[in-house]
């Protein structure tokens, strides 16, 4: 079974990319499956912070172990797992290379300002790059060949962004992958009407806009993201010269 992990920082356009994948016959998709982990053991306030943990197991080795040992998926040979780097609190580390990983990134200056509308003066670890970078450079040492995709890139040009990714992943590319309805999904986690309002809204990948005008108070974290993001960014999928 081929088993991914997709690790993304807050804001990120991860949801989309979940539905992206949740349009493939062949693929199971789960939602942020460490957040009740990473809730429980930070003891972090976030929107239905008490809902979450009710609702799903706050136990990230148990969590891990089970998706580890899944592969009666009706049928489904691919596994996909958005995560947030962030909930990588606590928990051992070693079930990473047997996941093909995918790093998602955002520059900072668009991902900041649009987090912050949710989780009032975010800091680094918040977005978890630091800890991207660190993961990327711990699995390349591992021989796992991590995959970094950038969220302007993957919005400027999705499809060949798509494929190159499926490519990567040994998946071939399917022109379901562009589009969804406008709809809530099952697999989407409890937290999904706290965060993903104007993704149910959608049919596709937005096009890309740049945030004008950064926020000064979020200057000082901006700087300390921009070193992170740019090395992962160097690492990056990019388009073709020719658009697909």
């Amino acid at each position: 079974m081929n088993k991914i992990c997709l690790w993304s920082g807050p804001r990120n356009i991860s949801t989309a990319l979940m539905y992206s994948f949740a349009q493939r016959d062949d693929t199971k998709v789960v939602d942020e499956p460490l957040y009740g982990h990473y809730l429980l053991v930070t003891g972090i306030k976030h929107p239905g912070r008490k809902e979450i943990m009710a609702e799903v197991n706050c136990d990230g080795k148990s969590v891990m172990d089970g998706l580890l040992k899944m592969n009666n998926l009706d049928g489904k040979k691919v596994l996909f797992l958005k995560q947030m780097t962030k909930h990588l609190v606590e928990i051992e580390h070693d079930f990473l290379p047997k996941f093909k990983n995918i790093f998602l990134i955002r520059d900072p200056k668009d991902m900041l300002p649009s987090f912050a509308v949710n989780i009032p003066k975010p800091n680094l670890a918040d977005t978890g790059l630091d800890l991207q970078w660190k993961l990327y450079k711990s699995l390349k040492s591992l021989g796992n060949k991590p995959i970094v995709v950038d969220a302007k890139e993957l919005l400027m040009n999705p499809e060949n962004i798509l494929k190159q990714l499926c490519t990567h992943l040994n998946l071939e590319f399917v022109d379901s992958m562009l589009s969804w309805p406008a709809e809530p999904r099952k697999e989407d986690g409890i937290w999904a009407k706290y965060w993903y309002q104007s993704l149910h809204k959608s049919t596709g990948f937005q096009s890309y806009q740049a945030k004008p005008n950064f926020p000064v108070e979020l200057k000082q974290v901006l700087s300390e993201c921009m070193p992170y993001y740019e090395k992962l960014l160097s690492k990056a999928i990019q388009a073709n010269q020719e658009k697909v």
